[in-house]
């Protein structure tokens, strides 16, 4: 049984409505290897000083800050989404995260959307940390869908140094993970573990309560000896109390590391 190089890594959108702060807790108490930082309305994820001292005295490393791309966070860090990218590399410098997560612009970002593939490349060329840029979905109402994103909400269709993969994401958008893994191929850095049903609505279940291929997806990782990040994004919002909170991001944890494990021997890295 071999065991690939990636880090399980919990992301602090997990644990919402609580705290930025309580996801450092509770990923040191389960034994996560690390988190990755939404940057959205709570304060702390914006300060990249709290964030530093939160991450020693918890001793839970920071892998990856998710650029604050949605659109409640639309004023957090500038409303201009260069300075967005550029402010979220810098705190992945400082706080010694390799990946920064973005998503696809939205179509009524026109001139950042125009220039989105080759800008990313140019803030890439710039820095070791990595751009990933993350699957997205169509928005959908009864019958009828909107194409929000812009060059596309499917990041596979430009050419981008570094993917990630959200499976939550290929449920709502109902189309293949693991043909959008492979068609990812090596440029795969980063995963978001989560599950779907296809639902119109971006649901993030705990991995294994849904209909999205997630064993399958670790397996191929562990047997490939993916080397990147896999974080736990899922949503616990309707947990009736924090240790029904907490024993949900055990579960997905065990989850995790259970289907890293491979009885292939270590291949190539990514």
């Amino acid at each position: 049984m071999t065991v690939p190089d990636a880090k399980v890594a919990l992301s602090t959108a997990s644990v919402y409505p609580e705290s930025t702060a309580t996801a450092f807790e509770i990923a040191a108490r389960l034994g996560y290897d690390g988190v990755e930082v939404m940057v959205w309305t709570d304060p702390v994820s914006q300060d990249i000083e709290a964030l530093r001292r939160l991450s020693d005295y918890h001793g839970v490393p920071i892998l990856a800050v998710h650029a604050p791309c949605l659109l409640i966070t639309q004023r957090v860090w500038s409303t201009d989404p260069w300075i967005k990218l550029q402010r979220a590399r810098s705190a992945a410098e400082r706080l010694g995260a390799s990946t920064v997560v973005v998503h696809p612009p939205f179509r009524w970002q026109r001139n950042y959307a125009r220039d989105f593939v080759r800008g990313v490349w140019r803030m890439a060329d710039e820095t070791d940390v990595r751009f990933a840029v993350e699957n997205m979905y169509p928005w959908r109402y009864r019958d009828r869908e909107m194409l929000a994103y812009a060059p596309d909400w499917d990041p596979t269709k430009e050419d981008f140094r570094h993917f990630t993969v959200d499976l939550s994401h290929t449920a709502t958008a109902r189309n293949d993970a693991l043909e959008m893994v492979d068609r990812m191929g090596d440029r795969l850095a980063h995963v978001h573990l989560a599950d779907g049903n296809g639902s119109a609505k971006d649901e993030h279940l705990v991995p294994g309560r849904g209909s999205q291929p997630c064993a399958e997806l670790l397996e191929g990782l562990a047997a490939s000896g993916f080397s990147g990040h896999v974080v736990v994004e899922v949503n616990t919002r309707r947990a009736m109390s924090a240790a029904e909170r907490e024993a949900d991001l055990a579960e997905a944890l065990a989850f995790t590391r259970l289907h890293l494990a491979s009885e292939a021997g270590v291949g190539r890295t990514r």
